[in-house]
């Protein structure tokens, strides 16, 4: 249905190389990624599609990949117009996830607010306070994720070399050939059943360097409920944003 709705536009100013899916521009965006086995198309959350080119791989196959799969990314565009739109301003009243539930930010003095179980420190008639609940969730998950991935490596006998805790804007955890898991500080605000799936997630990279069927093999043998994790995350990927 959305390809008589598409069309390449060509300009002179970078990026070069966009797609027209009816009134909406969608920039493209090709990674050369020299461990992919296929070509991959993604719909970032700021409204970019991202193609991954494999070894060997070229920029106009990747195009015309990515053109060929105009309907399914016209798709994502919908769903993700669908999803409600997070706010660039946290205040008192407001509610937000932490450890998987959603929590109001109270007031406990000009100084300071309550976030769950956590007291934070704020600039006194501070308007915005997402900045720095932001800055203290991440501190926070920097100090207990790594912990908790080397708990879990060491149930399961996997070697884990380093673990760093970021800001990615696109994905909940990654993990590398020399075996080092980075995580995103967003997990602070997931239930521990989320939080463990996505790092036993990144563990199981560490047997199977792919998304194969013995790769989510052996997702589930270490986790064997991350189905219901998948959904939660699914559901709630309005926190990458």
């Amino acid at each position: 249905m959305f390809d008589r709705l598409f069309s390449f536009i060509k300009t002179d100013q970078a990026p070069p190389d966009h797609f027209l899916i009816g009134a909406t521009v969608v920039p493209l965006q090709f990674v050369h990624h020299p461990r992919a086995r296929r070509y991959l198309l993604r719909l970032l959350p700021d409204g970019v599609a991202r193609i991954t080119i494999p070894r060997r791989g070229s920029v106009s196959t990747a195009r015309d990949f990515a053109a060929r799969n105009i309907n399914w990314l016209g798709e994502q565009l919908q769903r993700q117009a669908s999803l409600p739109k997070t706010s660039t301003h946290w205040q008192i009243g407001d509610e937000i996830y932490f450890r998987g539930e959603p929590v109001c930010l109270e007031r406990l003095n000009e100084a300071a607010i309550r976030v769950g179980t956590e007291q934070i420190k704020v600039a006194t008639g501070s308007a915005n306070l997402k900045p720095t609940i932001q800055r203290h969730l991440h501190r926070l998950a920097a100090k207990e994720l790594p912990l908790r991935v080397m708990e879990l490596a060491g149930a399961h006998g996997i070697l884990v070399s380093r673990v760093t805790v970021r800001n990615q804007r696109s994905r909940w955890g990654s993990c590398s050939r020399r075996g080092t898991i980075s995580l995103n500080w967003r997990l602070i605000q997931c239930p521990a059943f989320v939080r463990d799936y996505i790092i036993l997630h990144e563990l199981a990279h560490r047997r199977q360097m792919n998304h194969s069927a013995k790769f989510w093999q052996e997702v589930e043998r270490i986790c064997p409920d991350y189905r219901s994790a998948e959904v939660w995350v699914k559901a709630h990927a309005i926190l990458l944003r």
